[in-house]
């Protein structure tokens, strides 16, 4: 199992998180599966930016994003060069930490 940790972020999760991930999985899913709800508009199909995270430790260690993920993250509130969509972020060994972005281009929560 992998160490997922979220910075505080003070909407999505105030006091921030750490939980253990299945490699392999995706950081959307094991973000969800952990209660971080974290905006994810297209259910995971890499066709919008709506689940824009930032890794802040562990990136070197992800696999690079394709075009179209790159495409998406064009559209992304905040983007930096460390940028990736959760929907597309394989978990490896390596524990990552993250920070959601303050915004997501999502005018409308479903699950408010």
């Amino acid at each position: 199992m992998t160490i997922i940790t979220v910075l505080p972020h003070p909407e999505t999760c105030p006091d921030g998180a750490a939980f253990e991930a299945k490699p392999g999985k995706t950081l959307c899913d094991a973000l969800l599966a952990a209660g971080v709800e974290i905006e994810h508009a297209c259910d995971g199909v890499c066709a919008c930016s709506t689940c824009h995270v930032i890794i802040k430790e562990g990136f070197s260690s992800l696999s690079a994003a394709d075009d179209e993920e790159e495409d998406q993250l064009d559209k992304a509130w905040g983007l930096t060069a460390t940028s990736r969509l959760a929907c597309q972020v394989k978990i490896g060994d390596i524990p990552l930490t993250i920070e959601l972005p303050r915004y997501t281009l999502n005018h409308a929560r479903e699950h408010d």
